[in-house]
């Protein structure tokens, strides 16, 4: 199989950037195409053969990663799948591109590999890094129903035939958005505990929009993916969830989106069908929470 990556930066991690695109060149195997999106930045400098793209403004994580995309053809196709790695992340092991091409051979119908996060210092997965429900134990690899946008690979049959990330998402949940809409059309989507990203222990909380956008797009998901029934009931219960954990001070910034996610367009509805309904519930995650 032919894969490339995407990498978008902001151009302010040059070393940390360069450090990726090392252990990219050093997987086994074929060589990996890369290009660089500078997301309303300049690109670093990078080593020769790395293709950059400097974007005029910032488009949030899904705008820029579907530019890196197209890099690669519509909708990715002229490789057959893509690797999208955080530019302050690392590939510690050089076999984790050999281990991406023989997971797709084997599997025809997964569309998705989502990678383990460790920090680099500690080797501590967070919780939050495990996409299922069931998440104490990290180094379990299993089937799930979402992904880390910063550490996977994705299959280009399925941008092709779903479509790519929702560039109005700007940041949070994008993924989840591709993994519903890929899980509808039949694709399958694995975690693998032994494809390791390194990535320094972080809150996702330090992003100045997250308590908004993951409130706003939250609502966007399901309105956007869900059968009408489960619409009120999947956002209740995130309300719900909310209001026990009790994000304070950022409560206010949370509900402020939480009803834009009601009042602003959230783009094209194709709700998925019953049965995508009972296998994402035969997989742990039901999609009411």
């Amino acid at each position: 199989m032919k894969l490339g990556a995407v990498i978008i930066t902001m151009g302010n991690r040059p070393d940390e950037l360069r450090a990726l695109l090392d252990s990219v060149t050093a997987q086994h195997g074929d060589r990996i195409e890369v290009v660089v999106v500078g997301n309303g930045a300049p690109v670093p400098d990078v080593p020769a053969g790395v293709r950059t793209v400097e974007l005029p403004e910032n488009l949030g994580i899904p705008g820029g990663r579907n530019v890196g995309i197209e890099a690669f053809g519509p909708c990715g196709t002229d490789v057959d799948a893509l690797l999208f790695l955080d530019d302050d992340g690392l590939l510690p092991n050089r076999d984790t591109a050999e281990l991406c091409r023989q997971a797709f051979e084997a599997d025809p119908r997964l569309g998705i590999i989502t990678f383990r996060i460790a920090d680099p210092d500690t080797g501590v997965t967070q919780r939050r890094h495990v996409p299922r429900l069931r998440a104490a134990d990290p180094m379990r690899s299993s089937r799930v129903t979402t992904f880390l946008g910063g550490a996977n690979a994705v299959r280009t049959k399925v941008i092709d035939e779903v479509g790519p990330l929702p560039e109005d998402f700007f940041y949070a949940h994008e993924e989840t958005d591709l993994a519903w809409r890929a899980l509808d059309a039949g694709w399958m989507i694995d975690y693998r505990a032994d494809m390791v990203l390194n990535h320094p222990t972080t809150a996702p909380s330090r992003h100045a929009v997250y308590h908004r956008m993951v409130a706003r797009n939250r609502v966007w998901l399901a309105r956007r993916n869900l059968p009408a029934p489960l619409v009120p009931l999947y956002t209740g219960v995130w309300l719900l969830l909310t209001l026990v954990r009790r994000p304070s001070p950022a409560l206010a910034a949370w509900f402020g989106g939480f009803r834009e996610g009601w009042t602003a367009p959230c783009g094209t509805r194709r709700p998925m069908k019953w049965r995508t309904v009972w296998r994402l519930t035969r997989l742990g995650r039901p999609p009411v929470i």
